[in-house]
């Protein structure tokens, strides 16, 4: 297991700048993205419990808007090259380099966990592992944000991503992940293709009770 992420490392390791200019506004462009973040933003101070890791956070860019957002943000990313450059990026912000099934929190400690398209290149035997990892570090009516491609059908799909292998998922065995993992799904957020690959831009809100 996790043998897949060395890969994922490296890829992202050389693609860093860039992959920072393509994303650092993109939601200027996505208005549904941006808006859900809103939303988790807004529920996630609702619970008192204002700690949130920025999970897979890339150059920092989610990470310091959910910090404008009045939250006490954290992002984590597994290329030590993306989070050398959201240091850089966003001084006055914590980045560490980890992993997304090791979350260096204590048990409950968090209001809310950002998975912003960072479970995509995940095998789907690996994500229960994940996803369970995610509600450890969750408090009681803490809540998680998770994008990604969505396609047709009842079994996830491995494509050529342009920087790793990845997945998309059916949002109706996806949200099954996250029952089983001991999350309930309180939204889910589908719309229009991403790419020209024809994938549904997908967001799945998840709170644990």
């Amino acid at each position: 297991m996790l043998r897949h992420q060395d890969g994922t490392r490296a890829a992202y390791d050389g693609v860093v700048e860039l992959y920072a200019s393509m994303f650092a506004d993109r939601l200027e462009t996505r208005p549904f993205a941006r808006n859900m973040i809103g939303t988790f933003a807004e529920l996630v101070r609702g619970t008192g419990n204002l700690r949130v890791a920025d999970v897979g956070c890339g150059p920092g860019h989610l990470t310091a808007m959910l910090h404008d957002l009045g939250l006490d943000v954290f992002g984590l990313d597994l290329s030590p090259a993306m989070v050398d450059h959201a240091r850089r990026a966003h001084p006055a912000l914590q980045f560490e380099e980890g992993r997304m099934e090791a979350l260096p929190v204590e048990d409950g400690a968090l209001g809310g966990v950002l998975a912003h398209y960072s479970m995509i290149h995940t095998p789907p035997g690996e994500l229960p592992v994940l996803l369970a990892e995610q509600v450890r570090a969750l408090a009681r009516g803490g809540l998680l944000l998770v994008s990604l491609f969505g396609t047709e059908g009842s079994e996830p799909i491995r494509f050529d991503h342009k920087v790793a292998p990845a997945y998309s998922w059916p949002a109706e065995p996806f949200c099954e992940l996250l029952t089983e993992a001991g999350l309930v799904t309180v939204a889910r957020l589908l719309h229009d293709p991403a790419s020209e690959r024809g994938f549904l831009d997908t967001h799945v809100l998840a709170r644990r009770p």
